[in-house]
This record gives C-alpha cells, structure tokens and sequence, in this order.
C-alpha cells in the first residue's frame, strides 16, 4: 500500500508545468516497451562494434499521450497537439548515449515523429557502460583459437548502468518503481499490478508482453550459448522487458566461438 500511495503522489501531486515535464520524460520511458525494438550488427575481434539500432513507437500509444495531455490540462509550446510532437527525439537521445563510456559515436535521426534508427558505434564492448572503479557488465575475451562474450545484469549494477545510458529517464524509471532503476526487491507479478492500478492493465500487459530483439555476429563460428539461439556466426537474442525492468533473476548472457 505504502508503494502503491507514493506512485500516486508522482501521479497527481504536480502543477501544470510539472506535469507537462513529468509526462514528457514518462513518454521516454514508455517507449521502451511499446514499440518495436530491434539491434543488430557485428562484433569485432578488437572488441568494436557497429549496431543498426530501430525503435518504432506504437500507434496505441501516441492515443495514450494525447489522453494523458488532455487529462492533464496540459497545452503543447505553440499551441501544438500531442500528436504533432517528436515522442521520440533521435538527434537528443545520439547527444545523451555519446558521453557513456565506450560508445565511439551514435547518429539517431526520425524517420517520423515516433521512431528512430541508425548506428551505434562501440569503441569497445568491454568499456560500454563502464561505472565504478572501472566495472562494467560485460566480459569480452579474443584469443587465437576463439573468444567468449558475457552479459550480467543484476540489481546490484542495474541502477549502476542506467544513468550512462541515459540519465533522462532514471526519474521516470523511479517513480514507477522499475527495480533496474532503483534496486528495490519487487517481483514481477507485485510490480505489474503496481503499474496496472496506477496507469492501466492496458500498459502493464504491454511491458509483460513485449520484447527486445538483437541480432550479433561475432568473430568466429559459435559453438556455445546462453540465454539465446545461433547460426554459424549469428547470435539471437529475444529479450522479455519485464525481465530487464525487473531484474527479479540476474540476466546472464553467454557466448563462445572459435575461429
């Protein structure tokens, strides 16, 4: 109840302005689960990558944004409806992912005013998202014979992680009390029926629902993996958001190949 109360206070207790901000970085943070996200590219010997990233918001939830505004009170600069604005921004989110440690460049531009794509290079996949005394979640070995590759995302380093990818939405991820943000012990089913009182069912099914999909080639033939499927070089991976949102287990992702 004590959790469920203070969601609500996000929710209502804000002046006009406020809300208007508030709703803003919301709409950031739901477009992680309702659209369709896919990356996908190779990964270098040397541990550089280049990936295709594509995100496409969902028509249902433009619908959303303009309910929220109107439930809101809340009018656009210069007069504009919800429906005429960039939800997603591609030029700002390619200015906030090029200061994250790792990251070489990144060219995001729309393709209409909800949805984005372009590269994403990584300098090096062992230094993305570096944080701490020099910690990251990823461990990337190349040798002569092969190489391994291993992703671990925990609630220890989650929250840790979040904000160099994006510190605009670490708000909006808290005061939804998404576990990968704030590190709190909640379980999946606890925090859907959380979202689901103070949105709707509509959204917490969307995030329960949905996926992100990667596509990786790497250096060698793959002989071994975890958390994912394989063909020759190709690694894919399918992603529950929940999973990531929640962290209720670790994300452990694993890959071995030769050369």
């Amino acid at each position: 109840m004590e959790r469920l109360a203070r969601l609500r206070i996000v929710k209502t207790g804000m002046n006009a302005g406020k809300f208007a901000r508030f709703l803003l970085g919301l709409f950031a943070f739901l477009t992680l689960f309702s659209c369709t996200t896919r990356i996908g590219g190779p990964l270098n010997a040397d541990g550089s990558a280049v990936m295709s990233v594509s995100v496409s918001l969902e028509p249902k939830m433009t619908a959303l944004i303009q309910k929220l505004f109107t439930a809101g009170g809340v009018s656009l600069a210069g007069g504009g409806s919800a429906a005429g604005i960039s939800i997603l921004d591609g030029p700002a989110i390619s200015a906030s992912m090029s200061n994250a440690p790792g990251i070489a460049s990144v060219l995001l531009k729309n393709t209409a005013p909800a949805a984005i794509e372009g590269p994403v290079r990584i300098s090096k996949i062992s230094d993305f998202l570096t944080y701490g005394a020099g910690g990251g979640f990823i461990t990337f070995e190349q040798g002569r014979s092969g190489g391994r590759c291993k992703i671990n995302i925990n609630r220890e380093n989650g929250p840790e992680i979040l904000p160099l990818l994006s510190p605009e939405i670490v708000d909006y991820l808290s005061a939804i009390m998404a576990p990968i943000a704030t590190g709190e012990d909640l379980g999946k089913a606890e925090y859907l029926a959380i979202v689901s009182s103070v949105y709707n069912k509509a959204i917490s099914d969307e995030i329960s629902g949905s996926k992100i999909r990667a596509s990786i080639d790497f250096p060698g033939v793959i002989y071994g993996i975890k958390g994912g499927t394989f063909t020759g070089k190709r690694a894919e991976f399918d992603i529950p958001l929940i999973d990531l949102l929640v962290l209720e287990t670790p994300l452990i992702y694993e890959v071995e190949w030769k050369q």
